[in-house]
């Protein structure tokens, strides 16, 4: 008599395992915990054997009947469906080794160890919320141009086109990793070359008029909210104008106020840095000196063991009337400076971008040495503080620029 899926449900677990036939070899064996398992018995090369089909309910009684139906079939034609279930396993183990997220996850331990943490934290948050849902499980050697379009289309269709270039720059890394290992033959990224839509360059908001920077000025030195730590870091950023991060994260540890120098090394390229510390600059860190210099952090969180957060600046910004999105925000600093040191003062962009710890070619044709133009930067650094004091007290109808260049 044929199974239903009451008789299924309604049979009640005994002291020993016992069968519920549905024929054709195919039953339910009821187990004393309560388990229900389909079980097909059969006979292959004069021997008896037992092959699992799954778990009851999970494995509904028409989806049980039709694994037997394949079974048989394969039986039928002298295939032990025993044999090709064990192969299919190894294979969908095998696939499963050699998939993109494992592949991924592999290079991005060894990619990630000389990255700062803001860099490589980004990178796996794309991969786990762009990519692996949609292409993860697939074979690593087997993802084609295609698929990868497919994921990058799905990122355009938000309108964040930058997104979309940078995860298929990330897919493509974890390809050349894959070939290079052994577990894949090619890289379809570049078969995508012209296919995704132009990233629109979103530069970060400044100020470099002379007037409104005269204004902010005068408004960051009036501001009285957030403390004195906020009231500091705010004063300092636009003198010292290195990464947000950089001057959140300022240690005491770095900073030699009596030789007015700050040594650290940058988030963005891990590579040592000096900012000669001018009079202001120095004026200000002696004055947090008595109230921070006995923790770690020159901007402390009111956390302990923290500096202040990526927000602080910005919250404080817009308590200023500051729109942070489109007027001014604290990584416009940098630009402000390398504006105004270059449009007013006169400075050499190649003292500049040193200031700013970008890559600079020197005549060599190589790139980034630190120690260039040590005592140019120094007279710069002050230039600029003293240049930032002028604007504050100028009458901005008589200004003309100002040649202070080495």
């Amino acid at each position: 008599m044929k199974l239903t899926d009451v008789n299924i449900r309604k049979a009640k677990p005994r002291e020993k395992p016992y069968k519920l036939s549905d024929g054709g070899g195919l039953y339910v064996q009821v187990e004393p915990g309560g388990g229900k398992l389909w079980r097909f018995d059969f006979r292959f090369d004069g021997k008896r054997k037992t092959l699992a089909l799954g778990k009851y309910p999970d494995v509904s009684l028409q989806e049980a009947r039709k694994r037997h139906q394949e079974a048989r079939t394969q039986l039928a034609s002298s295939i032990d469906p025993s044999a090709v279930k064990k192969a299919q396993k190894t294979a969908g183990a095998e696939r499963s080794a050699s998939s993109f997220e494992v592949i991924a996850r592999e290079w991005f331990q060894m990619w990630k160890t000389d990255k700062a943490k803001s860099h490589y934290s980004k990178v796996i948050g794309r991969l786990e919320k762009d990519v692996f849902p949609y292409i993860g499980g697939r074979p690593v050697a087997e993802i084609s141009a295609r698929e990868v379009l497919s994921v990058c289309r799905r990122i355009e269709d938000r309108g964040v086109f930058e997104t979309a270039r940078r995860v298929k720059e990330n897919i493509s890394q974890v390809m050349r990793y894959a070939i290079a290992t052994g577990r894949a033959d090619r890289d379809p990224c570049p078969d995508l070359r012209g296919a995704l839509k132009p990233a629109t360059v979103k530069h970060m908001p400044t100020l470099t008029e002379p007037a409104k920077v005269a204004e902010l000025l005068q408004t960051i030195d009036a501001y009285q909210g957030k403390g004195v730590t906020v009231r500091a870091a705010l004063r300092l950023a636009p003198l010292v104008f290195v990464r947000p991060g950089e001057l959140r994260g300022a240690k005491w540890a770095d900073i030699d106020l009596d030789a007015a120098e700050w040594r650290f090394v940058t988030s963005k390229t891990k590579t040592e840095h000096l900012v000669p510390l001018s009079r202001q600059s120095v004026e200000i860190l002696r004055d947090l000196q008595p109230l921070t210099g006995g923790g770690e952090y020159v901007f402390p969180n009111v956390r302990p063991g923290r500096p202040i957060s990526d927000a602080t600046l910005n919250r404080a910004l817009q308590t200023m009337g500051y729109d942070t999105a489109a007027d001014i925000c604290p990584h416009g600093f940098r630009a402000m400076a390398r504006t105004l040191l270059a449009e007013q003062l006169r400075f050499p962009a190649e003292v500049i971008e040193h200031q700013l710890a970008h890559r600079v070619p020197d005549t060599l044709g190589t790139a980034y040495n630190r120690t260039k133009f040590i005592d140019e930067r120094r007279r710069m650094m002050q230039a600029w503080s003293d240049y930032l004091d002028d604007l504050k007290i100028a009458n901005f109808s008589k200004v003309v620029p100002i040649n202070r260049a080495v």
